[in-house]
């Protein structure tokens, strides 16, 4: 069965970087998109970034973009989240995901994300 696990997750200060890796293993990953998602304490999970099965195509949220990168090895099958200039409200369970069907562009959003990693803390200080 199709298996996600993140890390890379810690404290760091505000301004400070952090570099999330997302392993996966179960199905052939060079057919799937991949997306990074993240749920604050007492909120709802939000879209981070998305990247095509290739990597040809990414997507972010409007709150990151510039700040953070998401990138894919289709050698290693693993996702990547570069998360540069971090703010405290950037603080939050981050967690990986994959999409379901094969060849399909992500949005930029959880749909079509079917499979789903049990997340890493990120706790940026002020």
């Amino acid at each position: 069965q199709v298996q996600l696990v993140e890390s890379g997750g810690g404290l760091v200060q505000a301004g400070g970087s952090l570099r999330l890796s997302c392993a996966a293993s179960g199905r052939t990953f060079s057919k799937y998109a991949m997306g990074w998602f993240r749920q604050a304490p007492g909120k709802g999970r939000e879209f981070v970034a998305a990247i095509n099965y290739s990597g040809g195509r990414t997507y972010y949220a409007d709150s990151v973009k510039g700040r953070f990168t998401i990138s894919r090895d289709n050698t290693k099958n693993a996702v990547y989240l570069q998360m540069n200039s971090l703010k405290p409200e950037d603080t939050a369970v981050y967690y990986c995901a994959q999409q379901g069907t094969s060849y399909k562009e992500p949005r930029v959003s959880d749909y079509g994300m079917d499979y789903w990693g049990k997340g890493t803390l990120v706790t940026v200080s002020s």
